[in-house]
């Protein structure tokens, strides 16, 4: 999906999970960066949970997925 697309679908979601408590499971990182809680699965166990900020701190799992995320959206075919 293109950026613009998907900020319109987050944007949707924003609405939509307003005082309700939602399961969202995500390969992108966007998807989950105003989450209350992230669980952040390997191998089919629990390898770390917390807020973004928390796990951003841990430069755990979760730090490693947020950067190469990042660094992956600058890549270009040349």
């Amino acid at each position: 999906m293109d950026a613009e697309n998907e900020t319109e679908i987050q944007q949707a979601i924003s609405r939509l999970v307003e005082r309700k408590t939602v399961l969202i499971i995500a390969h992108r990182m966007r998807t989950v960066e105003k989450a209350n809680k992230i669980v952040v699965l390997s191998g089919g166990t629990v390898a770390e949970m917390g807020t973004p900020e928390e796990l951003m701190k841990r430069n755990g799992a979760f730090a490693r997925m947020v950067q190469l995320q990042t660094e992956s959206q600058n890549w270009a075919l040349t």
